[in-house]
């Protein structure tokens, strides 16, 4: 899986860079609390990590 790649506008989070990338080598893509629209809003980013800054 070395080939993937992962585009992320969070900036808020640890692991986006300044390429709007991240730097994980997989994420966990969750679903959101009581969300069944059908819309792009019904999954969010397990992996996210607020950064300490």
């Amino acid at each position: 899986m070395n080939n993937q790649t992962i585009h992320c506008s969070v900036a808020s989070c640890r692991h986006h860079n300044e390429k709007n990338m991240c730097r994980l080598e997989s994420i966990n893509v969750c679903p959101s609390r009581e969300c069944h629209s059908g819309k792009c809003d019904e999954s969010m980013c397990g992996s996210y990590e607020g950064c300490s800054k």
